[in-house]
């Protein structure tokens, strides 16, 4: 701000008298200087409206003063701001001719006559000057104002070290602007000296770029050869000057991560003058590329990827099989480590950006296949997840996609730019190198293929088709004979696959096959934009699965002679595969005619199964004939009959069976299409299919079987790579949060063998006579000796392998936990389907109780991450998509008496459960059991409505309708419920539930409402009695409360709640206890508000007893001191017409009470400090200290009591306290002399003023007597007017009345001089203070 200030009024010239027009205008020029961009933009709006609307010739001035002066200013933001403002004005106002400006900012900020210190604010002006000149767009125009200010620029080059290279930067973008004629005519000449010296700084350099682009006629190679001897820029000679102006770049821009500007024009410039593969090849290959730093490695990756665009197909061959880019593919492998930086996204987004921009296909192909054969010993550095292909053509992808295949049957190494780590050098001995180059491209080209299938790229069906028939071929099969019917088999491969390369490609197509599954509909048919609409997933235009086309595909296969099987099938397996087609086909002409769900989900599933054949025949022909057998019975014509033979599981069970059996794979595709097959078939779930499910939650069931799941899971470890890296990181975490337990638990299992074992080496020691009496100092022989140390090796071997053992079993039984803990995890998936698509359905009743059983188990045992996940979600489940179900079962009029003894169940346990979270969970099923029980309608099922409510809506009538629900029973389960809740000391039941309970069910209220009305006083605690006070008033708060019950009834209610309260009030003891304190606030809040239900109900209530009983505890030593409670006992009175009496303001009490208060002085100033500040004090206001007993200065709070002050008068303004002690002098004057009766007031005031005088000398005698001796002394020192100060306060206290008051205000009128800033009216005493 202190340049701000130096360039206000006292340095810039007022003539006119512009400061003197209001400060509206000046505060533009504070604004632009703010630090906030929002204010300077706004300034600078408002200052040119205000310019524009004036038409001031001196406010102009004045401005352009003050905007010039800015330039050079400190402050941060203040110089930007003061250039756009000036900016702003003169394109404002053209009139103002660009040179006087300029002749202004050259005179205010002076490079020559200022000081040195103001050299850095000078050159900042003169910058931010031109900038401003630039910026109005009138720069160009006027050729003087332009030559002046490119000479100043000129000049600013030489102040590096405070403007670095700004002035060259703002040089450049001038030029750019001038047109050619102006740049010849007017700035060619002066920029010769620049031009000529273009090698020897990168600024000059970008300078000729510049001019050389821009201005082509003026710089031709004639006037280059002029200016620094060679007519071409890029050329052999220059090139060492050029590597080290653009090393020296890349250094001093490092940080910015992006090309510098001189690089790319340089780049355009040897394009433009043909020296493209020299400029690449010398001077980024052999120049920047050998010094192998970080920033000229970063410049030459960046010039690769910017000249992409730019190149035409032979340069881009070029490019892409460099050095560059061989440097490039080693920084993509070399920086594997998280901290250090990788290229690898930025050399994505130029390729992003050349592919969207381009339009020629022969390009984007060779700029794809280039980066896809830089190669790491066979393995391309391109990712192959690359989302970049989505830019291509579709002439282009299918081109790139024959290309994949041909690499993938011929691999090309000799095309491929490979390279290899200096570690992988090393590691080069006893390898075949051919061999692994080539299974790492095909692995990479197999996960490319499936990638392009997933990308977003506009491809054609055809295309998704041919990748997958590839991936499907080369997994499963090989190719015995050419033939044209299969296209697969037109070319062999070079090298033949073996078992392990088609293990990987069978996980490959899985994978795609995943991708297939849940692919959008292509095309742009109406048909398929339909499919789309619905959201219909992995089918084609035509509504085919792409799995069964693949199935169709795998028959033709499997018919042909030229073609085998890499795992042949078995007869069985043969005649699986044809009765599944067979299925599948049957189930596809039924699709039209009813159950479309049923029939997809089956299908799915077959053709699924099918696949699988391939790859796992023995273990899947078990389901897939199951699979047939509940196909056949699911769509059979008569499923009655078989449905009665118990003695065979009906199909929805078997088809149970197989999905939990699928869930425990460990494939995600076979998941995921188990959880939607079950979603499809849930409408045909019956009980004892879903007992199935609900058998693996169960808690009680895991230590007493084995579960074939385990087993099936421990059967697939091998296949764990291919898990989902959730269950792999789940697992790892599990065990990690184990190993401690594990650990403990081998210790003491250690202390319980070291007893045996301790006996056992004994054993051998004795037998080898290594432990005896006497004899025990002979040595032992050779022979003997070795037979010892044998025994006890062998000993301690067996021992090490029994702990071993033990340590095996218990990890084996850990990760069977994990296993079981993981498949029910899966499970529950299934559970929340059912939940969510049927639940409606009466069999949701079931899945109550194991829920809850989850829940209880889970809360009890060990808190491991996997252990609280399965808790979460199983709570999760219970809540959303159970409990809070907008749907429930609306038919259940047949189950209301299970459901009945099912509400008693749940509430009993929720009573007998020790811990309150779990009771909650069982009381919000109870809650969800009356919500079903209420919502369903049998007839005549609602309730008589009151006499004086005959007539209500009909939403009234739904909200009193009880539905299915036993009033009687379900009053009686609640009702011993809410008495243990008010009555027990110990109970897992909370206020909270039960007001949940009546939030929903208003109807409960009327019959439960006596309950609470008789705890009030019946409750076993003070607690107790409170929380049914709470209760009862938020019953009453129900708005549906009173449309169950008569007028009488509710009046009968409130009478009967009041007696209870007031019968409440009268066991109250001394509120010495918090409970005891609770428990009164909480009957002050119900009487007061059912007070006020009856006044404003005019009800007939008997109020005697509760006055009687509320005026005997108002007394301090019943209620106590809290405010809380005393301000909801008088909320209470004035309902009874009681009012809250106003404190007495007290008098000065005896010395004797207010001597311990003396002595709680705060902080550990000294005595003479503070005697000092008195006397400053007393100075200030010309009245002396009151003086205690002791002789000192009263306390603050002995004055205080003095006696009531009297208001302010009106329009008397306060002044500012001084300090503590001036405040009590005031209130010493206020109650000595102000008080006093009328006919004494002159004398009075008189002797206050001579007693002043008097206290002063006094006070200055005694300043460093001690307090007690000066006792006597210093009371004998009181003013006669002061010393009637008691008398006076006791009187004016005993006459509270209008006479007392008119003294007071004759008091003040007779004295307006010397009257001061009165204190409040209303004191507190010491003590309570």
């Amino acid at each position: 701000m202190a340049e701000m200030e130096g360039t206000g009024a006292g340095v810039v010239a007022d003539p006119h008298g512009v400061l003197r027009q209001g400060r509206v205008f000046l505060d533009f020029f504070w604004d632009i200087a703010s630090p906030e961009r929002e204010v300077r933009l706004a300034a600078t709006e408002n200052l040119l409206r205000h310019l524009r609307e004036g038409r001031k010739d001196d406010e102009l001035k004045y401005a352009l003063k003050r905007l010039v002066e800015g330039l050079g200013a400190t402050r941060q933001a203040a110089r930007p701001g003061f250039s756009l403002a000036l900016a702003q004005v003169l394109q404002a106002f053209e009139e103002i001719p660009l040179c006087s400006v300029l002749e202004q900012i050259k005179e205010r900020h002076s490079l020559e006559k200022g000081k040195k210190k103001l050299v850095k604010n000078a050159a900042f002006g003169n910058f931010f000057g031109v900038m401003a000149l630039f910026q109005s767009g009138r720069l160009i125009k006027d050729q003087k104002a332009l030559l002046e200010s490119i000479q100043l620029l000129q000049q600013l080059v030489h102040h590096q070290t405070h403007l670095r290279d700004l002035p060259r930067k703002t040089l450049i973008d001038i030029i750019s602007e001038v047109p050619e004629t102006v740049f010849e005519e007017v700035l060619f000449g002066i920029l010769q000296s620049d031009l000529a010296s273009a090698f020897t700084s990168p600024d000059n350099l970008h300078l000729l770029l510049v001019g050389m682009q821009k201005f082509p006629g003026v710089l031709k190679p004639r006037n280059l050869k002029k200016l620094f001897g060679s007519s071409t820029v890029v050329n052999e000679e220059n090139i060492p000057r050029l590597v080290e102006l653009l090393q020296s770049v890349a250094k001093s821009e490092k940080k910015d991560k992006k090309l510098p500007s001189v690089a790319f024009d340089l780049l355009q410039v040897s394009l433009k003058e043909g020296a493209f593969e020299l400029f690449w090849k010398e001077g980024v290959e052999d120049g920047l590329l050998k010094e192998k730093s970080g920033p000229t490695s970063y410049m030459c990756y960046r010039l690769l990827g910017s000249a992409l665009p730019l190149l035409s197909l032979d340069q881009l061959q070029v490019v892409l099989k460099g050095k560059v880019m061989q440097h490039y593919g080693e920084h993509m492998v070399t920086t594997q480590l998280p901290e250090r930086f990788k290229f690898g996204p930025d050399m994505e987004a130029y390729l992003d950006e050349f592919l969207s921009g381009c339009d020629d296909l022969e390009k984007q192909l060779a700029v794809v296949i280039g980066f896809s054969t830089l190669t790491n010993q066979g393995s391309p550095v391109f990712p192959s997840s690359s989302k970049v292909v989505r830019h291509l053509h579709p002439v282009a992808l299918q081109k790139y996609v024959d290309w994949l295949k041909d690499m993938f049957l011929r691999p090309d190494l000799d095309c491929c730019l490979d390279f290899s780590s200096n570690r992988q050098k090393h590691n080069r001995e006893n390898v075949n190198i051919a061999h692994l180059k080539a299974t790492r491209l095909r692995k990479w080209i197999m996960h490319r293929l499936s990638t392009i299938i997933e990308s977003s790229a506009k491809k054609e069906e055809s295309l998704v088709m041919d990748i997958s028939r590839f991936c499907f071929f080369h997994a499963f099969f090989e190719t015995k004979k050419k033939t044209a019917q299969i296209c697969e088999t037109s070319v062999l491969p070079a090298e033949p696959l073996d078992g392990q390369f088609h293990s990987m490609v069978e996980n490959c197509f899985f994978g795609l096959l995943q991708t297939l599954n849940t692919l959008t509909v292509l095309g742009d048919t109406a048909k398929a934009a339909a499919l789309r609409e619905k959201h219909i997933h992995g089918v084609t235009a035509d509504g085919k699965l792409w799995i069964f086309l693949l199935v169709e595909y795998a028959n033709k296969l499997l018919s042909s002679e030229h073609v085998k099987a890499v795992k042949p099938l078995t007869k069985e397996q043969r005649d699986a595969w044809e009765r599944t087609l067979e299925s599948v086909k049957n189930l596809q002409k039924k699709e039209n005619k009813s159950d479309c769900a049923k029939i997809a989900a089956f299908q799915q599933l077959l053709l699924l199964m099918a696949v699988h054949l391939f790859k796992n025949p023995s273990e899947t022909m078990d389901v897939l004939s199951d699979l047939l057998k509940c196909t056949e019975r699911a769509f059979s014509k008569e499923p009655k009959k078989k449905k009665a033979d118990n003695a065979e599981p009906g199909w929805i069970e078997v088809m149970v069976e197989i999905l939990l059996s699928l869930l425990a794979q460990p494939s995600l595709l076979i998941r995921r299409i188990s959880r939607s097959v079950f979603v499809r078939i849930c409408p045909n779930l019956n009980k004892r299919g879903l007992q199935l499910i609900l058998d693996v939650l169960d808690p009680y069931q895991e230590q007493n079987e084995e579960s074939a799941v385990v087993v099936m899971e421990e059967s697939n470890k091998k296949m764990k790579p291919t898990q989902d890296v959730d269950e792999e990181g789940s697992e790892d975490s599990d065990e990690d949060d184990s190993e401690e337990e594990n650990d403990s638990g081998d210790e003491e299992k250690n202390e319980e063998v070291d007893d045996d074992f301790r006996s056992q080496l004994m054993n051998v020691l004795q037998a080898g006579n290594a432990l005896g009496g006497d004899d025990s100092d002979e040595e032992l022989d050779d022979e003997a000796m070795m037979a010892l140390d044998k025994n006890i090796s062998a000993l301690f071997a067996e021992q090490q392998k029994r702990i071993q053992a033990k340590k095996d079993e218990k990890d084996r039984i850990r990760k069977e936990t994990i296993l079981r803990r993981d498949f029910k995890i899966k499970v529950l998936d299934l559970i929340e389907a059912f939940l969510t698509k049927q639940s409606e359905s009466p069999l949701v009743f079931d899945v109550i109780e194991p829920l809850l059983h989850v829940i209880e188990q889970c809360m009890g045992s060990d808190s491991g991450k996997q252990e609280v996940d399965f808790l979460q979600k199983t709570a999760n489940i219970f809540r959303n998509s159970l409990c809070r179900a907008k749907q429930y079962c609306k038919k259940a009029d047949a189950l209301k008496e299970d459901l009945h003894a099912f509400v008693e169940r749940l509430v009993n346990k929720a009573c007998k459960h020790t811990d309150s979270s779990v009771a909650l969970y069982y009381f919000s099923a109870s809650l969800y059991l009356l919500k079903v029980l209420k919502g369903n309608t049998p007839d005549k099922s609602s309730t008589p409505l009151p006499e004086n409510q005959s007539e209500t809506t009909p939403q009234a009538s739904q909200l009193l309708s009880t539905g299915c629900l036993d009033m009687e029973r379900v009053t009686a389960i609640y009702r011993e419920a809410l008495t243990q809740l008010l009555t027990k000391r110990k109970t897992a039941l909370t206020t909270s539930m039960f007001y949940d309970f009546f939030s929903r069910f208003p109807i409960m209220c009327k019959p439960l409402a006596d309950t609470l009305v008789k705890c009030i006083t019946a409750g076993a605690r003070q607690h107790h009695q409170g929380q049914a006070c709470v209760l009862l008033r938020r019953v009453l708060l129900i708005p549906e409360m009173k449309l169950v019950m008569t007028k009488q009834e509710w009046e009968e209610l409130i009478r009967e709640s009041i007696s209870q309260a007031t019968e409440s009030l009268k066991m109250v003891g001394d509120c010495t206890l918090k409970a005891e304190k609770e428990k009164v606030g909480k009957t002050f809040e119900l009487l007061n508000f059912l007070l006020k239900i009856a006044a404003a109900e005019n009800l007939r209530v008997k109020l005697t007893e509760l006055d009687r009983v509320l005026v005997a505890l108002n007394w301090p030593e019943r209620i106590g001191n809290s405010a809380r409670l005393d301000s909801l006992y008088w909320n209470v009175m004035s309902w009874l017409n009681h009012t809250k009496p106003k404190k007495e303001k007290t008098t000065n009490k005896p010395v004797q009470e207010a001597e311990p208060l003396k002595r709680k002085k705060k902080g550990f100033l000294p005595e003479t400090k503070k005697r000092k500040n008195r006397k400053k004090g007393n100075q200030e206001n010309g009245v002396a200290p009151e003086a205690g007993e002791d002789g000192e200065p009263a306390a603050p709070e002995e004055q205080a009591l003095g006696g009531e002050t009297p208001k302010k008068k009106k329009g008397e303004t306060p002044k500012k306290k001084k300090g503590k002690h001036k405040n009590q002098n005031r209130g010493v004057r206020e109650n000595g002399v102000a008080m006093e009766d009328s006919g004494e007031e002159a004398v009075s005031g008189g002797d206050a003023v001579a007693d002043k005088k008097k206290k002063k000398k006094k006070k200055k005698q005694n300043m460093n007597r001690k307090r007690k001796g000066d006792a006597g002394n210093e009371a004998e020192q009181i003013p006669a007017a002061k010393k009637t100060k008691w008398s006076v306060s006791q009187e004016t206290q005993q006459k509270q009345g209008k006479a007392n008051q008119q003294k007071q205000d004759k008091a003040n009128q007779q004295k307006p001089g010397k009257a001061k800033k009165k204190r409040k009216e209303k004191k507190t005493p010491a003590l309570q203070e």
